[in-house]
């Protein structure tokens, strides 16, 4: 660290300041100039050098083991992920951890590389500053370096969204592309099936809600399959029909537990027990003109979130009605939002309340559990992924890498443009900053200069994970981009260059925008930093 972390009553006497100067109070500690900038350069490429290894289809994973109670640990590759878990001291390395962040918010995968190139940005940005250029200056010449790189991929999209079949087929390329970095990438071509089957059905929504994923350990990846309908991970009550068919379905947030006096809070005094069973008698009327008024809405499925007792439950199997108790949150809302019902937690006047419809409900097996399936739901769209693997850990990894590839697809479904992966992108790109560079009289070209070697390190650290020769790489790269429409990239599985488009290599171009202009944008603003205050917390006096 750069700054002194002595607590300042050990420190001998500071000179004394003259009153004039003295503007903060004594545990300020303020960085001016070049160490702060300094400061800030350092913790960013610290942010992107975490991360680098794991980028690109050889990339390694990060075990993240938290010392709080537990001792939980994650094993992850996705950048965004490992970011969050940290936690950082140094300023402008939360800069980097938040775009990451955004990223994965934004367009869900290309968290990894977006942290990579600002790293580089800056990397680049620092030795321009030692040469004494102003940082406004570099941030002009990289203002329009990310302009031109886009403008560059802009020329070179393909979009295939006439032709169903070829749409297709770039969605599968782009699934196993995202993949191919992840856990998933040994069965890379089984999941891009299930990724693309989930998200054409959305039909061009990109609200992920009605994907669900299920995690059930046990069995391997390849077990894992796609539902259509919609998986509740809950038990069927006793005695109540396992099968229905054409539900209408109640979903409620109600208290079911009311045939038991409430002890707390209440004090009745009786003079005799027969007062008591008739309270009690009172009670269960209560509840039973409750579930009741429940039937009355010509239901036969109840679904409620919070707990539902042995009375109320008779009286639904009598009544031939299947109920559900304790449902987690999340499913009710998936659920309501599936069947198209609504919540409800008043039942006075039924026909106000919106029923959920389905086809077909009964009880499956997967594993060892018992699940309840909704098929034939309103919503067309919805459907249920069920991963299944060896351990909690692989689970979750797996459901990252999934999740990611959902993203990416359900963002392409709606902008349908379709670039070359595999390093391809940014060999573009950095040839046509070069050419600007050249074109750009005065200081500026050198900032842009700069960005296209940024672009560069992106191929170089594909080639360098991935144990090949980067430098030798990089630069046969950028002969063969010299010639007009190269699809060539780095093809890391035979470990030398590659035609992408016969190895289907492809990326969404929206991520790769995104990936560019985020870095752009939070290199600059790590480069206008010129001085960092750190202010001591207020004291607490002490209130005895």
């Amino acid at each position: 660290e750069l700054r002194d972390r002595d607590p300042p009553a050990s420190r001998p006497d500071p000179s004394p300041v003259p009153e004039m100067e003295r503007v903060l109070k004594d545990d300020a500690i303020q960085e001016k100039g070049e160490r702060a900038r300094m400061a800030s350069f350092v913790g960013a490429m610290a942010i992107a050098d975490l991360v680098k290894s794991t980028l690109g289809p050889k990339g390694m994973d990060k075990i993240l083991q938290s010392t709080g109670r537990g001792r939980s640990v994650t094993v992850t590759n996705d950048g965004a992920t490992i970011l969050k878990s940290l936690h950082i001291d140094n300023p402008a390395a939360k800069v980097l951890v938040d775009i990451s962040k955004v990223q994965d918010d934004e367009v869900g995968d290309g968290t990894t590389s977006v942290v990579v190139l600002a790293g580089e940005l800056l990397r680049e940005a620092e030795k321009l500053v030692n040469m004494k250029i102003h940082p406004m200056t570099i941030i002009a010449g990289y203002r329009m370096a990310a302009e031109c790189a886009r403008n560059a991929l802009l020329q070179k999209t393909m979009d295939n969204k006439d032709n169903t079949d070829k749409f297709r087929s770039d969605l599968m390329n782009i699934a196993m592309t995202t993949l191919s970095s992840k856990i998933l990438s040994q069965d890379k071509e089984y999941f891009a099936e299930l990724a693309v089957d989930a998200v054409l059905r959305l039909k061009g929504s990109t609200n992920l809600e009605s994907i669900q994923i299920l995690k059930k350990p046990g069995g391997s990846l390849k077990d894992s399959f796609l539902d259509e309908g919609f998986i509740l991970d809950k038990k069927i009550g006793l005695g109540q029909p396992k099968r229905i068919e054409n539900a209408n379905i109640l979903v409620a947030n109600t208290a079911m537990d009311t045939d038991k006096v409430k002890i707390y809070g209440a004090r009745v005094r009786v003079d005799s027990m027969s007062k008591v069973a008739d309270i009690e008698a009172a009670e269960k009327q209560k509840m039973r003109e409750k579930v009741e008024k429940i039937i009355g809405h010509g239901i036969n499925c109840f679904v409620n979130r919070q707990l539902i007792y042995n009375f109320p439950e008779e009286l639904f199997a009598d009544a031939g009605i299947l109920a559900v108790e304790h449902a987690d949150f999340e499913g009710i809302e998936r659920l309501a939002l599936v069947t198209g019902g609504d919540i409800a937690s008043t039942f006075d006047n039924p026909e106000s309340v919106k029923l959920g419809h389905c086809k077909l409900i009964e009880e499956i097996m997967i594993g060892e559990d018992r699940l309840i399936h909704f098929s034939g739901v309103a919503m067309g769209q919805a459907c249920t992924i069920v991963l299944r693997g060896a351990s909690e850990h692989v689970l979750d990894e797996a459901e990252r890498s999934l999740h990611d590839a959902l993203c990416v697809l359900s963002q392409t479904v709606n902008d349908t443009r379709v670039i070359f992966g595999g390093g391809w992108p940014e060999m573009v790109m950095s040839k046509e900053v070069d050419e600007l560079a050249r074109r750009t009289p005065g200081k500026k070209s050198h900032a842009i200069d700069a960005f296209s070697r940024a672009l560069q390190a992106i191929p170089t650290i594909i080639a360098d994970n991935a144990g090949l020769d980067s430098a030798e790489l990089i630069s046969q790269l950028r002969a063969e981009h010299h010639k007009e429409n190269s699809t060539v990239g780095i093809d890391v599985i035979s470990g030398g260059l590659g035609d992408m488009q016969k190895r289907g290599i492809c990326e969404a171009f929206k991520v790769k925008q995104a990936i560019v202009l985020s870095a752009t944008e939070a290199a600059e603003m790590i480069l206008r930093v010129d001085e960092i205050i750190t202010c001591a917390p207020r004291r607490r006096e002490d209130r005895m």
